[in-house]
């Protein structure tokens, strides 16, 4: 006789599972986030709503738990820049996505011990994160290409080594938003090729 799982003698279990596993992802971001204090799994577990058996069961270490959360919210963002095109013109969709794209490194400086063993070991290195976002950028350029209100001859790699450049140099977030205003200016048809 075969063993029967759990998952497979109770209907919906697979459902109940895979809403434990984002409800944990969800409450890892917040705390995680939420500042350069270390969060302990157990609040983590306890905000979700879940054991630490149910916690470790999806994420073994904390490295994985970070290493999903970073991939979540870098999903996330990427995912935006279509929804942004189909709803504003796109020079404004470009200053929308960038202002994300400033939230999402906000955010990253509250995990930024946990992300640095994350990318340590090899699980994220910047060249995914770079060719997720230029897919975003691009998807953003194309629509400003195709309606004349954005430069032809920019690539997304040079708008991405730009963000960074910013959020990198900036001397707070207020520096950061205006530099960032004046990366999507240069943007616009019409400017200095």
């Amino acid at each position: 006789m075969i063993p029967v799982s759990e998952s497979e003698r109770r209907p919906g279990a697979r459902r109940d599972a895979q809403r434990n596993r984002q409800r944990i992802i969800d409450a890892a971001t917040r705390a995680l986030t939420a500042g350069p204090d270390p969060v302990k799994i157990e609040a983590i577990a306890r905000e979700a709503g879940v054991g630490v058996g149910t916690l470790y069961r999806n994420f073994p270490s904390r490295e994985a738990l970070v290493e999903e959360v970073y991939r979540s919210e870098l999903t996330r963002l990427c995912a935006m820049a279509a929804q942004l095109v189909a709803d504003h013109a796109p020079p404004d969709a470009m200053r929308e996505w960038m202002r994300r794209y400033q939230d999402f490194v906000a955010t990253k400086r509250g995990m930024a011990e946990a992300l640095r063993a994350v990318i340590a070991s090899g699980a994220i290195n910047s060249g995914q994160t770079r060719e997720h976002l230029n897919g975003a950028i691009a998807t953003i350029l194309d629509a400003g290409r195709a309606d004349g209100s954005l430069r032809a001859d920019v690539q997304p790699a040079d708008v991405s080594a730009s963000m960074a450049g910013i959020m990198l140099a900036a001397a707070d977030n207020d520096q950061a938003t205006r530099m960032l205003q004046l990366l999507v200016d240069g943007l616009l048809a019409g400017g200095p090729a």
